[in-house]
């Protein structure tokens, strides 16, 4: 069996709001997506914590979570992730039991640490500016212990969510989840999808670190990483470039929303070296492409699951793209 074949496959989405499209579509087309890859045999489907970016919908990010795990049977349906300092342990510790108390078995409290975010909605949200700086170990634990089993003492509890032990991800994009996760031994995903700068550093850091746990007697690492997946390579490029754009409008200070594919971007080429940055770990292409890219991806990290988040224009194109993944990943090479 092939390293990919072997290796568990999720999804990210963070339920993007394109150019003359609405949240309602966003909503309706991330049910058809989490149904098509629940069919394909996906284990996980996560949605990530952003607030006031006019192309992405999945604010709510409970609320979300709850809504796909209502129309899915199997799909395992959790955050990466909720960015813990933005809200009380013992709030999340509550949702998150009410989640797992509806779908049992099937919830995932994936957890970061940035504020998902600007400076003025930080305020907004009554977020202190230092909080998940210093105080992120402390806050975690608070949650763990709302999520746990009640102890003698204990005088607030979280009801529903005391006893549910919902599995907790750490989540992160340079070394120090990495370290926390060790140090817990918990699972940690790495957010390869828009900063796979330290990916390696950071797998290095957590394997060599690793403290075994409750949760896990060895370490276990995904990555999220950006795929696009067509019916040939020039095709595949194309549907990225909308993508692209995205991490341009990031870099020159203008979020939008999901605009559509273009022949041609208008940038500098330090704006191009920039964008390339963010899309050190993609894997763009036809079938056999996104075969190879996948299998080397594996190779070099030794990843034990990826999250494939795929950033294109037409919700047909992005059903597409999983839909040869999975004929991807249930085909062995010939």
């Amino acid at each position: 069996m092939s390293r990919l074949a072997a290796t568990p496959l999720s999804v990210l989405d963070l339920a993007p709001i394109r150019q003359g499209g609405s949240a309602a579509d966003s909503y309706t087309e991330s049910v058809e997506l989490a149904r098509l890859t629940e069919q394909l045999g996906f284990t996980r489907y996560w949605l990530a914590e952003h607030h006031s970016i006019d192309g992405i919908a999945s604010a709510a990010t409970s609320v979300l979570i709850g809504h796909l795990a209502a129309h899915t049977s199997r799909l395992r349906i959790g955050s990466g992730g909720i960015m813990l300092p933005n809200h009380p342990p013992l709030v999340i510790a509550e949702q998150f039991g009410t989640l797992e108390t509806l779908y049992p078995g099937r919830i995932d409290l994936g957890l970061g640490r940035a504020p998902g975010s600007d400076g003025a909605t930080m305020a907004a949200m009554r977020r202190d500016p230092r909080a998940g700086v210093d105080d992120f170990p402390q806050r975690l634990e608070e949650l763990r212990g709302y999520l746990g089993e009640e102890r003698p003492d204990q005088r607030v509890r979280a009801i529903p969510g005391q006893g549910t032990h919902v599995p907790i991800w750490l989540l992160g994009s340079s070394d120090y989840s990495a370290r926390l996760a060790a140090r817990e031994g918990l699972p940690f995903a790495f957010a390869a999808q828009f900063a796979p700068a330290q990916l390696h550093h950071a797998l290095k850091l957590y394997r060599d670190n690793f403290q075994p746990s409750a949760v896990l007697d060895a370490p276990h690492a995904m990555v999220g990483l950006p795929v696009v997946a067509a019916d040939s390579d020039e095709r595949a490029e194309f549907l990225a470039t909308t993508a692209r754009q995205k991490f341009l409008g990031l870099i020159r200070g203008q979020r939008t929303r999901a605009l559509p594919p273009v022949e041609r971007i208008d940038w500098s080429s330090l704006e191009q070296a920039q964008v390339d940055q963010f899309f050190g770990a993609a894997v763009i292409g036809g079938p056999q492409r996104v075969r190879d890219g996948l299998e080397h991806f594996l190779e070099s990290t030794g990843a034990d699951e990826l999250m494939i988040h795929t950033d294109v224009f037409a919700q047909q194109d992005r059903l597409r793209s999983y839909e040869i993944l999975g004929d991807i990943w249930q085909t062995e090479p010939s």
